[in-house]
């Protein structure tokens, strides 16, 4: 007799559980049917968008702020929700602190900085307190971030995602209407492999991918002018795209301003946005909104 352990895996592995038909269009099962929970907008919001990296340390709120921040700068109206429970980045990416107020409807109202709305679990806790809770404590919290909060009216929301490709990830894109995800990975062969799993798991929910953005693509030195790849040569990160048939949005170089700005609450399209890196942040904005206009 086989270890259940090893038949659990054996049946997570299995490519097709519903013994569908290989050939041909597979028929369009509807989400009730397939046990999946019928799919919901946040309130007051026209567009949706998911920045993943599925690896820690890539800068990834690092760039989904910035791209916040670009939209609105740019005349959206834009906000960013922190959806990582355990290591929230926004209220230090934004200088921002203290806990939100609550409007007549009972709703948590957003706090703001440099005209862009957001809203994280780091507003609701200490800042020195960890989260330690267990997972339906999670997931609880996690459904009145995405639709417990009065956003007031947004052309777009960014959705920071927490590393990995577990609950929180699964949770937000089977159950809320995302209209696109964006990758964030650096060069390093350690990132790119993660990459790919946070890919394959969007386009097992049927979330559309817009792209991906290498991090910390080039150090230029400012002596020689001479670009090292400090984290490995961007051809690998060109080779994935390819293989994968993604989208490359914009290459961001590894600059100790970018890393200074946002660890004091100033990013970098806000602190210094006639930077030649501000500059590359703004584009890659402006790529991910020709691919997902808002209507």
């Amino acid at each position: 007799m086989k270890p259940r352990l090893f038949s659990t895996f054996r049946c997570l592995r299995h490519e097709n559980p519903l013994g569908l038909p290989r050939t041909g269009t597979p028929p369009q099962i509807p989400r009730m049917q397939r046990g999946l929970p019928q799919k919901r907008s946040i309130r007051d919001v026209k567009k949706v968008i998911a920045v993943s990296s599925a690896k820690g340390g890539v800068g990834k709120s690092t760039i989904a702020v910035n791209l916040a921040l670009s939209f609105a700068r740019s005349g959206l109206r834009a906000g960013i929700l922190d959806t990582d429970i355990f290591g929230p980045s926004i209220p230090t990416l934004l200088n921002l602190s203290g806990e939100p107020r609550l409007s007549e409807n009972n709703q948590l109202v957003p706090l703001s900085n440099y005209g862009l709305k957001s809203m994280s679990m780091g507003y609701l806790v200490p800042e020195a307190a960890p989260v330690a809770w267990r997972g339906l404590m999670v997931m609880k919290a996690l459904q009145q971030l995405l639709h417990e909060v009065e956003w007031g009216g947004l052309d777009v929301l960014v959705l920071d995602l927490p590393p990995g490709t577990g609950d929180v990830q699964l949770t937000i894109t089977q159950q809320v209407n995302v209209d696109g995800a964006v990758i964030i990975s650096t060069p390093q062969d350690l990132s790119l492999k993660d990459a790919i799993k946070g890919v394959e798991l969007f386009r097992k929910v049927d979330v559309p991918i817009l792209g991906l953005v290498s991090n910390m693509s080039g150090f230029k030195c400012p002596g020689c002018g001479e670009i090292h790849s400090i984290f490995g040569p961007n051809d690998k990160i060109r080779s994935m795209c390819e293989k994968y048939k993604l989208r490359l949005l914009g290459e961001v170089p590894l600059h100790p301003k970018i890393c200074e700005d946002a660890d004091r609450g100033k990013p970098t399209v806000v602190a210094e946005p006639e930077s030649e890196h501000a500059r590359i942040l703004r584009e890659i904005a402006t790529n991910i909104a020709s691919l997902m206009p808002v209507n």
